[in-house]
């Protein structure tokens, strides 16, 4: 999932509600994210949601792009950028960066990634293994400890925004 990160110890903005995130980068001295032309999905999507909103141009000045979601937190860490979005999972091994929280409400980006065994796997019975190891319910807590979402928690979510129980 996509989130706002600062630096440890840093000024820590308000991203409550869609229209008070969309203040922060506003404010902000400048914003890293992802360059949409490295082709990283987060990059991708952070400038379609910038466009959307009609804040691209704005924030584009002031803009520190990186190649990868690791350079985006860098920057932010080394003090290169005020505030920045990428993935949580990216933010949380780089020292001296912090997680504000994912975006809020209808902002939330959530990248999704699926496996499957192809019809002539070679090793099929270890194919099977590895994806019960991935979706086995007792390793949710180190996926959400890791900054990843499960299945169960985005659907349970989409429920929710939706009006299903």
């Amino acid at each position: 999932m996509t989130g706002v990160v600062v630096r440890e110890g840093g000024s820590v903005p308000d991203i409550s509600t869609p229209e008070a995130f969309k203040q922060a980068p506003l404010n902000a001295r400048s914003v890293a994210y992802t360059d949409p032309k490295a082709g990283g999905s987060g990059g991708i999507m952070f400038s379609a949601l910038l466009e959307k909103h009609g804040i691209a141009e704005a924030i584009n000045k002031k803009a520190v792009l990186g190649k990868s979601g690791h350079d985006v937190t860098t920057s932010i860490a080394e003090g290169r950028a005020e505030i920045g979005t990428t993935f949580i999972s990216e933010v949380l091994p780089v020292k001296g960066a912090r997680v504000v929280g994912p975006l809020p409400g209808e902002l939330h980006i959530a990248n999704t990634y699926t496996a499957a065994i192809h019809a002539r796997a070679s090793s099929r019975s270890r194919a099977e293994a590895l994806l019960r190891k991935l979706s086995d319910p007792t390793t949710r807590p180190r996926w959400i400890a890791a900054g990843l979402e499960t299945l169960f928690r985005i659907v349970k979510d989409l429920a929710r925004r939706h009006g299903f129980t």
